[in-house]
């Protein structure tokens, strides 16, 4: 049995329209899926704090923004080590074996009816929570909110500061994206950072897996959606999550209105 509810919901009876969502909040491994004792999947403490194991800085940039946008957050309260639960079931990616050239012992031996038996404990029980959420309101527009890591391993430095990710579906991402180029906040705070304002369109990654989170609750059932990508060195810091959630808010709530829709 799962002895943590493998997700957690702020906010819900608030009145916005966003749902703001963080599919990876969490770097905890529950004792059913590693009950031996000492480091987590077998992993060191090292790797379980890498972004291989959570968003990092993600957690606190959802429950910030969903604070300003007067709106439900629902986070995920379990590592993407045990199962993702931004990936499809059928995704050769949903319980990782390596990654980012670590190996994750705990998982080596993780077959059909251990994927299975994690499906039903960790990840449907999050999405069925999240799809409640989501229909709360006709109008739900879904806000994701993720982190990546500046650098892979034997990889370039990533240049951007944020990333915008989208698939087909732009009636919102590709407006966003041209307030936030045009936002005078935001080139400030990558002044003073030493950088060029840099937004990634999507960058660091594709907009769409097939069956990842968007495409389950905003693709398939037509609802406004973005998500946001943070590089996670600008938001290791409680007080940089509120930083660039105050700066982001508004950005948001004032495309949204934009758009009309």
């Amino acid at each position: 049995m799962t002895q943590t509810p493998p997700f957690e919901i702020i906010g819900q009876s608030r009145k916005g329209r966003w749902l703001v969502t963080c599919d990876h909040a969490s770097n905890y491994v529950p004792d059913d899926i590693w009950p031996e004792g000492g480091e987590a999947l077998g992993l060191p403490p090292a790797d379980m704090s890498r972004h291989i194991a959570y968003d990092i800085g993600a957690r606190g940039v959802a429950l910030a923004l969903a604070q300003h946008l007067d709106s439900p957050a629902i986070l995920s309260t379990f590592s993407r080590l045990v199962i993702d639960p931004n990936r499809g079931v059928d995704d050769p990616t949903l319980v990782r074996k390596i990654y980012d050239g670590s190996i994750i012992p705990g998982n080596r031996h993780a077959g059909a009816s251990e994927i299975a038996r994690r499906i039903d404990g960790y990840y449907r029980p999050y999405h069925d929570a999240y799809e409640r959420l989501a229909q709360q309101r006709d109008d739900t527009v879904i806000l994701a909110v993720h982190s990546f890591t500046p650098q892979l391993k034997s990889r370039p430095r990533r240049p951007w500061q944020i990333g915008i990710l989208s698939a087909h579906d732009k009636r919102l991402t590709d407006p966003l994206i041209k307030a936030l180029e045009q936002a005078p906040t935001l080139v400030a705070e990558a002044t003073k950072i030493g950088e060029r304002l840099c937004i990634g369109d999507n960058e660091p990654y594709e907009g769409r897996f097939p069956g990842d989170s968007i495409d389950q609750h905003a693709l398939r059932k037509g609802r406004l959606n973005v998500l946001i990508e943070l590089r996670s060195d600008l938001i290791e810091t409680p007080e940089a999550q509120s930083h660039w959630a105050r700066l982001l808010a508004p950005i948001l709530c004032d495309t949204l209105a934009k758009t009309g829709l």
